[in-house]
């Protein structure tokens, strides 16, 4: 008797039923794994709180993810030895040993097609489809078959630290760095202005104050050896509500006058040196060191209730004058000061495309301001940025190139550059540095 009866194909029909039904499991464990393993971990967390069962099942498994990959790949062994076999037995049931061999050769192809790539790249397309779906399957599996996940997690995690690596455990947290790429990323999802403020937020702790005060040669104040006319004057001319008061030099400082707290007496004429100074000395006078990063001072400015603060170096000599303002501004943008008005007192712009520059301007408001990308992590102020370029005090008519600007030296004088004029670049692919 043949093996290849005709009474063969009726009692292959169940085998036939099996060998789909495993087909079908092999797609759907391959299928699965790669759908919880790419799943958007922060989304699923979000439908989590949301109350979706679905979810909850998915992060919970998620949490263990050895535990998941061994119950998946246990199940995925059992198909895939199991499926050999019954594909062995119809072949040689219908054609005897000549199709056996086809049988293997057939399968290899159906599986590598239908049960491997198919329903990983269905996944990877659609992995909370797939994901939610599986979560349902595997969490009853997993309780149901714990003695044999725990045992092959006990012989895989063994043969880790022999080979001196620890057993994986499920971490997603974010670098500043990558949350960064993260929202610039959002795309449409986050609008452009709240994407710029979050990145705002998290470039706070790159930053320090002394990238951002206002220069000492630059602190609008009250001088007390001025003619008291003239300090009255100021006080009535002032557009600012806070001004620092000193005697003749801005380290001298004696404190910070509140114009909304002398304003009646500055009205009614009866305002005097003593009465200035003791207002100016109201309250302690703030310093903060100069490298603090933003977000640091940010707090400090909370906790201790102030605005305003100077920024010392390491001798306790001020530096500049940092504010809330300032800080805030870094996130949302110019909202204190009027972009038209820096363009009016910093930066003018001339026919020919280029702007006039005042050199004392720092490189992030200019950066800010005039949607500039010049190089921040160096020098504070324009003037700063180019002497580092030159390692010289230039003579007017200098021309340099820094990230494709044009930097021309107008005018110099007591050791510093005053004004230069600024040429943005017309294309990309300038050299990074020329002089002339």
């Amino acid at each position: 008797m043949t093996p290849s009866g005709t009474a063969s194909a009726p009692a292959s029909a169940p085998l036939f039923v099996a060998l789909a039904l495993l087909l079908l499991l092999a797609a759907f464990f391959a299928g699965s794994e790669t759908a919880l393993m790419s799943l958007n971990r922060y989304r699923l967390r979000h439908a989590a709180k949301a109350g979706q069962r679905g979810a909850r099942l998915a992060e919970t498994l998620l949490a263990k993810p050895d535990r998941l990959i061994g119950l998946i790949l246990l199940l995925s062994t059992v198909v895939n030895v199991v499926t050999p076999t019954i594909v062995g037995i119809i072949a040689f049931r219908l054609g005897g040993g000549v199709l056996v061999a086809a049988g293997v050769v057939a399968l290899t192809f159906v599986m590598l097609i239908f049960c491997e790539v198919a329903p990983k790249t269905y996944a990877a397309l659609h992995p909370e489809r797939l994901a939610i779906l599986a979560a349902y399957v595997y969490t009853p599996l997993l309780r149901g078959l714990y003695p044999f996940v725990w045992a092959t997690n006990l012989l895989a995690n063994g043969a880790l630290r022999a080979l001196g690596t620890s057993p994986p455990q499920s971490s997603h947290a974010l670098s500043g760095e990558e949350l960064r790429t993260v929202v610039a990323e959002a795309g449409a999802m986050i609008p452009q202005r709240h994407r710029q403020m979050l990145v705002g937020i998290l470039d706070l702790e790159k930053v320090t104050v002394e990238d951002i005060m206002v220069p000492r040669t630059e602190i609008v104040g009250i001088d007390l050896e001025d003619d008291w006319d003239d300090i009255v004057e100021q006080l009535r001319q002032s557009q600012h509500t806070r001004l620092p008061v000193y005697e003749g030099e801005i380290d001298r400082i004696v404190g910070v006058v509140h114009l909304k707290r002398i304003v009646q007496v500055l009205a009614r004429g009866r305002l005097d040196r003593e009465a200035l100074i003791e207002a100016a000395t109201a309250h302690d006078t703030y310093f903060v060191p100069s490298g603090t990063p933003l977000h640091t001072q940010l707090f400090n400015f909370q906790r201790a209730k102030r605005r305003l603060a100077f920024v010392v170096d390491e001798y306790g000599d001020i530096q500049g004058l940092v504010t809330l303002e300032d800080i805030l501004e870094e996130i949302v943008g110019e909202f204190t000061t009027d972009p038209a008005t820096m363009m009016h007192q910093d930066v003018r712009s001339e026919a020919d495309g280029s702007f006039v520059v005042n050199a004392a301007t720092t490189v992030r408001a200019l950066n800010r301001s005039m949607r500039w990308a010049l190089p921040i992590d160096g020098p504070k102020t324009l003037n700063g940025l180019i002497l580092e370029f030159l390692e010289t005090i230039p003579e007017p008519g200098t021309t340099l190139r820094v990230a494709g600007y044009t930097l021309e030296v107008l005018q110099t004088a007591d050791n510093a550059i005053k004004t230069v004029r600024v040429r943005p670049p017309a294309a990309r692919g300038a050299p990074p540095l020329e002089t002339g």
